[in-house]
């Protein structure tokens, strides 16, 4: 999986410019020790780095790393920490943030379980009380509603799994996605323990249905 989002990285940070509104507005509101899980290009950490005494960004792909890097240097910004890791074993101690953004990435966590630790390890990092806004891709989106409709009784492996292909730069790669319904999300962020404070559905690109699922949850303990 890391060697398809390195190979990806540049032409990925091509078409990933501009960060979320749905992000923007969750950082207007926080400070102090935050952490962009899945950072990637840095779009959305660059932000919140703005805004927080300190910020992590962390991602498995180095090549990502290495394109976010340059941009922090860019803008000569000194209290940002890039972690090359993974979402389901963080290398962080308990409480140790307060704020966390995970945008965009437990979508490509293969398998139910692994996901449901990835949020279980934001639970544990989070203090007490500490809230984060997560998203992922909707699997009822217009793109790809009708694959799922067919799939819902010949699906082998977990319903919403499938393997998207990256063709832009002469690159042809194929990436993994658990597409999610908006009850299974819910699901997943409550038997991780998570208490959630809102849940919505957005339009990114479909016209009918919503391509994304967002949440803001806490970490009451």
């Amino acid at each position: 999986m890391e060697e398809i989002w390195n190979a990806i990285a540049k032409s990925f940070d091509s078409t990933r410019k501009e960060p979320w509104e749905e992000c923007l507005n969750f950082i207007e509101k926080i400070k102090g020790r935050a952490i962009d899980i899945g950072c990637g290009n840095g779009r959305h950490l660059l932000p919140l780095a703005k805004k927080t005494d300190f910020a992590v960004g962390l991602d498995f792909s180095i090549e990502m790393l290495k394109i976010c890097n340059e941009k922090i240097r860019n803008e000569k910004m000194s209290e940002v920490l890039l972690v090359c890791g993974d979402a389901c074993r963080l290398p962080f101690k308990d409480n140790s943030f307060d704020f966390a953004l995970f945008i965009a990435t437990l979508h490509n966590i293969k398998g139910r379980n692994n996901r449901i630790k990835a949020l279980v390890e934001l639970k544990r990092i989070l203090k007490p009380n500490g809230k984060a806004l997560i998203s992922v891709w909707a699997k009822w989106q217009d793109k790809w509603r009708w694959y799922f409709i067919k799939k819902l009784l010949s699906f082998k492996e977990e319903h919403g799994d499938i393997y998207i292909p990256w063709k832009k730069d002469g690159i042809n790669v194929e990436r993994f996605y658990h597409l999610y319904s908006k009850r299974e999300f819910k699901k997943d962020l409550l038997k991780a323990g998570l208490k959630i404070e809102k849940l919505w559905s957005v339009k990114k690109v479909s016209k009918r249905y919503p391509d994304n699922h967002f949440a803001i949850v806490k970490a009451e303990k």
